[in-house]
């Protein structure tokens, strides 16, 4: 399974890595960032297959895909 971390400390809440996932796995929340942004979320973890379009993509570079062990 794969773990999908979002830091709250730089994610400015573009969703990029929304419209990008080819799998659907994140969705928009109601979590802020701490600036104060809407931020997304990774829903279906079970869906991504590590592609980390998303890592490479997000331009705050806040994204982590990484297996959970």
């Amino acid at each position: 399974m794969l773990k999908i971390i979002i830091d709250d400390k730089y994610c400015k809440g573009c969703m990029i890595c929304f419209n990008a996932c080819p799998k659907d796995v994140f969705k928009p929340s109601d979590s802020r960032s701490k600036l104060g942004a809407l931020m997304p979320e990774a829903k279906n973890h079970e869906k991504c297959i590590d592609c980390k379009i998303c890592e490479r993509l997000c331009p705050e570079m806040c994204i982590s895909v990484n297996k959970d062990e």
